[in-house]
Order: structure tokens, then C-alpha cells, then sequence
């Protein structure tokens, strides 16, 4: 950190700097595709297709001036030279015309080389299979809602993912690293090739229709720019981001993060209390969601007119359920931290509670419309 600025580096990218007065620079997009500098494809396909046009529209304009032909007898014309059938001159050719007639066949045979050669490859190395699958990923994300989307698939943002998938939640996952397209379909999840710092992308994930975006980069500037993009496509989107530095930590709150999780802050705290309190810090790993342990801390959410509606903390048990209700987070009024037993479940209140899994499972089903 350096004169109250944020400085990150990504290999050997370009700088990205958020400015002291708070001015964001979009960061540079990085292509980190591993064929390097080749041209795809698909792409020289496109260039030989818009050449081949080019001299089409070329060829008829010099016989229409050269020859002195109708535009569709000059049309005609180039198109039987371009792809060298061998018909006769629809008119007798001048000197001048003949000359025309030898540079477009030989621009018309390199281009046909050209788009042949892109063709092949195109078909031989699979391309068009990674084209179809793209367009059904997609369409895919496209009938998607309430989802995920996690820009960055490093160690944090595949943890997150991870974690979202096992408790059933669709996630999206940016990345522009081509290699991991493999596992993440054998991991289940939807995904782009991209950077989330292009144009147009986070709209390609579906953002108007999420419920979360995790910007999860190792760049404060970049997760800094992914937070601003979502909150002005979806003003009321979660966003959850992760920061390095103090001063990026600051700038993703006022660029109107949700959440902002700093890995070694965490980290560091969590070392800390397990030397100061281990049995706190054991404790809180057993009742971690999805740890399989033995208890659970969860959270269910109370709908209007299910069966717990209205119903004392003290005769849960009396439907089965027996579970520890630790706190109560009211819809329109403050939170109970360690309610009583006379304390009314209400529609629309979400309960913090400890328990084992199928008390949990069943507390849930009650808690149902």
C-alpha cells in the first residue's frame, strides 16, 4: 500500500491501481488462454468468409467498371472465376480485363486455401463440439434464477462453490482460465470462459437473476470493479467479496459490498481462538452446516400459515422436534439473542438454531408452507 492506494499484479499483467481520491480504472481483462497468440479457428473461419465477400463485391465492381458488364453478368462473372468452374467469359475480356481476372483468381484460390485449412481444423481439433457445448451452457444459465455467481476459480472460489453445491445451490462460476472447463463440468457446475471484467459478462451470467455474486479474485481492484458491475446491474444483489489489504477491504465496502472476508484476517483470528478457547473453536467446527458432525447450526426460515406458526418456543416438542433455538431474527422488529421458551414463532421470522440433523430435517418441514 503505498500514498493510500491499492496496488495489485497478477502475474505479469498490467498494473491496476485504485487512486487516493477513490477513482476506479477498470482493470485490464487478461487473456490467459493457453494456445497464446494462435488465431482460433472459428475466427480465421470469419476472417477467409469476410475476404472471400470482400472480393466478391471487389470482382463485380472492377468487371462493372473494366468490362463495361451488367451487375449481374459482372456477378457472374466473379463468381465462376473465385471458384474456377471453367465456364466461358460472359463477353470477350480487354488486356485490361484479363489482368483484373489472373489477380482475382489468385486472391480467390489463397482465400479458398485459406477457409479450407480453418474448415479442417475446425471439425479435426474439435472446435465445433466446444462451440455446441458453449451455446447448451448457455441456454442453460439463461433458464437459471436465484443462483450464484462466483467470479474467480482460485482456492477461495472453489470453496465456495464447493460449499454452495453440497447444500444444493446452482452457482455460475467466471473464470478466464480455459483448463479448468473439464472439472468444473465434472464438478457440476454452470460456468463461463471469460474474465468477469468484460463487458457484457456478468449479464451473460445471468446477474438480473441472481441472488448472490461472490467477487472472489485475488485483486482488490478486480473484485473492487466486479462489485460496482453487479450493483448497477442488480442494485439489489448480495455481494460478497473477498479483500487483501486494509485499504481494499475499505474501498469494496464503499463500492457497496454486502460482505467483505479478508482470508487472513479470518484465518489469523481463527488460529488465535482456538489457542486461546479450543473447546469454543471445536464446538463451532462440530456445528458447522454441512459438516456431517453429529449437530448442526442452522437457520430456517418461518413461511406464513405453516404449522409452527404462532407456536411457542416451549412446545416444540411436542410436535418432535427437539432442537436448540439460539437466537430469532424478526422480520420488522430487533433479533432475539437467546430467546425464552414463551417466545412466539412467527411468520416470516428466521431461527437460528442447534441440533441434529433429522430434528433439523423435521423443525424445516413444519417451518414450510
Amino acid at each position: 500500500v503505498a500514498g493510500g492506494g491499492v496496488r495489485a499484479r497478477v502475474g505479469s499483467g498490467p498494473e491496476r491501481r485504485i487512486g487516493r481520491a477513490g477513482t476506479l480504472r477498470r482493470p485490464a481483462s487478461r487473456d490467459t488462454t493457453s494456445r497464446g497468440h494462435r488465431v482460433p479457428p472459428i475466427r480465421r473461419l470469419a476472417i477467409a468468409t469476410g475476404v472471400l465477400l470482400a472480393l466478391t463485391a471487389a470482382g463485380t465492381a472492377g468487371y462493372v467498371v473494366i468490362g463495361g458488364m451488367t451487375p449481374l453478368d459482372a456477378l457472374y462473372m466473379t463468381v465462376i472465376t473465385l471458384s474456377t468452374v471453367g465456364y466461358s467469359e460472359v463477353q470477350p475480356l480487354g488486356p485490361g480485363g484479363r489482368l483484373f481476372t489472373i489477380f482475382l483468381i489468385a486472391g480467390g484460390l489463397g482465400t479458398v486455401l485459406y477457409a479450407t485449412v480453418a474448415v479442417a481444423e475446425f471439425f479435426l481439433e474439435g472446435h465445433l463440439r466446444e462451440v455446441l457445448e458453449r451455446r447448451a451452457m448457455t441456454r442453460r444459465i439463461e433458464t437459471t434464477r436465484d443462483h450464484v455467481i462466483v467470479c474467480g476459480y482460485g482456492r477461495l472460489g472453489r470453496e465456495v462453490a464447493s460449499q454452495l453445491h453440497r447444500e444444493g445451490r446452482v452457482v455460475v462460476v467466471i473464470d478466464p482460465n480455459p483448463a479448468l472447463a473439464e472439472r468444473l463440468e465434472r464438478e457440476g457446475h454452470l460456468f463461463l470462459t471469460a474474465s468477469a471484467l468484460e463487458d457484457g459478462i456478468l449479464g451473460r451470467a445471468g446477474v438480473e437473476r441472481a441472488a448472490a455474486v461472490v467477487a472472489a479474485t485475488p485483486s482488490d481492484a478486480d473484485n473492487v470493479y466486479i462489485a460496482l458491475a453487479a450493483r448497477e446491474a442488480h442494485p439489489g444483489i448480495a455481494v460478497h467479496a473477498r479483500g487483501q489489504s486494509e485499504a481494499g477491504i475499505r474501498y469494496l465496502r464503499l463500492a457497496g459490498a454486502t460482505q467483505v472476508v479478508s482470508p487472513y484476517q479470518l484465518g489469523g483470528r481463527r488460529i488465535a481462538q482456538a489457542i486461546v478457547r479450543p473447546a469454543v473453536v471445536d464446538f463451532i467446527e462440530l456445528a458447522s452446516p454441512g459438516t456431517g458432525g453429529e449437530i448442526d447450526l442452522e437457520q430456517i426460515a418461518i413461511h406464513p400459515g405453516c404449522r409452527v406458526c404462532g407456536l411457542p418456543l416451549r412446545e416444540l416438542p411436542q410436535h418432535g422436534v427437539r432442537v436448540s433455538v439460539v437466537a430469532i431474527k424478526r422480520a420488522d422488529r430487533a433479533s432475539l439473542i437467546r430467546p425464552t421458551a414463551g417466545d412466539t414463532i412467527e411468520a416470516g421470522d428466521i431461527l437460528v438454531v442447534v441440533g441434529d440433523p433429522e430434528n433439523l430435517g423435521r423443525l424445516a418441514e413444519l417451518a414450510a408452507a
